[in-house]
């Protein structure tokens, strides 16, 4: 069992890497052609696939984790929901499968607070901020939701906040378990830089828009 577990681990390991090259191509690429597209279904499926093996190795014998489990959880809600947002651009789209997807992120992110309180009377800091931020989201989504033409126009600047959120917990793992900062430091600074790189995205998008309407 414990070689399996080790390539399990390997694999994951191994996903990781594509998953940090292949994002990087997807976000400096520019946006809508081949080189973009292909480089992130790359990106998006070997996020998949390790976010996956990590829940898989997070409740094998004596590698049973609950934090790497809802951090696992936490990361395929970024990746699939974004791919997911490409439906949105089309005429006729069904919420169900996405409704499911915020709904479950949103539970698990209450659990991430509340499961720590009552298991060891303390707060861990790092699932509280992870938590947060996947409670932002998924009741930001849960609104959008019920706004389908609302969502149709924004499906872009989902797409790509919720991806580059993916390609960011993605360089947390990298960091952190490589430990190139010491304490919690490592868990947030890829966070902190890629808010800013969302920022610059979704910016970008309104003023395409914004020149797109002028000249018509």
């Amino acid at each position: 069992m414990e070689k399996t577990i080790q390539i399990l681990i390997f694999i994951h390991a191994f996903l990781g890497g594509i998953a940090l090259v292949s994002g990087l191509v997807s976000i400096l690429a520019k946006k809508g052609n081949k080189l973009h597209q292909k480089s992130g279904l790359i990106f998006y499926y070997s996020m998949m696939f390790c976010g996956i093996s990590a829940m898989l190795i997070s409740v094998l014998p004596n590698h049973e984790n609950t934090f790497l489990f809802a951090i696992g959880i936490f990361s395929l809600y970024f990746v699939v929901s974004g791919k997911r947002a490409l439906n949105f651009k089309q005429k006729n789209f069904s919420l169900k499968i996405d409704k499911w997807i915020s709904t479950t992120m949103l539970v698990t992110a209450i659990l991430m607070i509340s499961l720590p309180i009552l298991l060891t009377k303390t707060i861990n800091i790092v699932l509280t901020v992870f938590a947060i931020l996947g409670i932002i989201f998924s009741v930001r989504d849960l609104i959008l939701y019920q706004n389908p033409e609302r969502l149709q126009k924004g499906w872009l600047k989902m797409h790509l906040g919720k991806m580059i959120g993916g390609y960011i917990s993605a360089s947390t793992a990298f960091i952190v378990v490589n430990q190139f900062f010491s304490g919690i430091i490592g868990w947030f600074i890829p966070g902190i830089i890629g808010s800013f790189i969302i920022t610059y995205w979704i910016r970008k998008v309104d003023k395409n828009k914004a020149l797109k309407q002028k000249t018509t």
